[in-house]
């Protein structure tokens, strides 16, 4: 019976021992899609529910997913820079994957709002990783080029694998299924997105800089320098003449921001207008997000720069 007993404890523990895998805590949904295909399970994720990383708050229940976090996956401080002083102050224990960081992930330079010029957005500046004592210099939607989802995934997953070595196969084989995911989904962007250049077009904020080097498009110019500052009534007239000149055809919005300002610059032009959600602020959270997001992106812009 006491064998029975001690064979019933060391069963049970190594049951619970077995079962507890890392805490993950992701920045924003698009990591917690990708980390959740990596994973096999959901991850925390604090930028929930349409909220841009730009301008979110910290919440006291966001805190507490800090303190017990064993991973924690985000962009960097160039990019979310609300989690900057939370992340040591209250995560100092945990594993943190800065992925602007990661082998194979290529950055390029932020840009400034307004009209752009051909060699604004003919020649990036490209990195192998993020520069700068903060990385203030680097524009952070690099989730946006699926290459660099790619190194995303491998990243992460070396990562899980560290931190948890009894499912370090798991990780590995959900890592390289989804780069192959990956892989298709940036042909069949390409397929989309490739005739659409020289078609312009103006976006709300400078987000797309990275789908538009990798798939050749005719951005002329962004509404805001970024989401939290209005532009002047100069700038808005500015971006009218550019839209005339340019033969802009769509000026596309953001979910997650007010919609005011791209009828103003629309107002008295030919453009037409559409919305694009680069943060899946409409879809379900989960593994299939980013692969929604980035096909929405693909046909938002296809259905709008090719309308007759």
């Amino acid at each position: 019976m006491r064998f029975a007993k001690a064979l019933g404890f060391v069963i049970g523990f190594w049951a619970v021992t077995a079962a507890a895998e890392p805490r993950i805590v992701t920045s924003f949904p698009i990591l917690q899609s990708l980390t959740a295909a990596i994973a096999g399970g959901m991850p925390d994720t604090l930028a929930k529910g349409g909220s841009s990383p730009h301008t979110y708050a910290m919440r006291p229940s966001d805190a507490q997913a800090l303190e017990r976090a064993d991973v924690v996956v985000w962009i960097g401080p160039g990019y979310e820079g609300f989690l900057e002083r939370p992340l040591a102050a209250l995560a100092g224990k945990a594993r943190t994957i800065t992925l602007a960081e990661a082998p194979g992930v290529t950055t390029r330079k932020a840009r400034a709002g307004g009209v752009w010029d051909s060699h604004d957005h003919g020649h990036g500046h490209s990195h192998s990783h993020a520069h700068g004592k903060r990385g203030a210099d680097i524009d952070g939607h690099m989730f946006l080029d699926p290459r660099n989802a790619i190194a995303f995934a491998r990243a992460i997953g070396t990562a899980l694998a560290d931190v948890d070595p009894a499912n370090a196969d798991r990780y590995r084989t959900n890592a390289t299924a989804l780069e192959a995911r990956l892989e298709a989904l940036d042909a069949e962007m390409g397929a989309l997105l490739r005739p659409l250049a020289g078609r312009p077009f103006i976006v709300f904020h400078d987000s797309l800089q990275y789908l538009e080097a990798r798939y050749g498009l005719t951005p002329a110019g962004s509404i805001t320098v970024s989401p939290e500052r209005r532009p002047s009534a100069q700038r808005l007239q500015r971006l009218r003449d550019r839209i005339a000149r340019s033969g802009a055809i769509c000026v596309f919005a953001e979910p997650q921001f007010d919609s005011g300002l791209v009828r103003t610059v629309v107002e008295g032009t030919k453009a037409r207008t559409g919305t694009l959600d680069y943060v899946g602020a409409e879809i379900p959270p989960g593994p299939e997000l980013y692969f929604t997001v980035m096909r929405g992106l693909a046909q938002d812009l296809s259905a709008c720069l090719t309308r007759d």
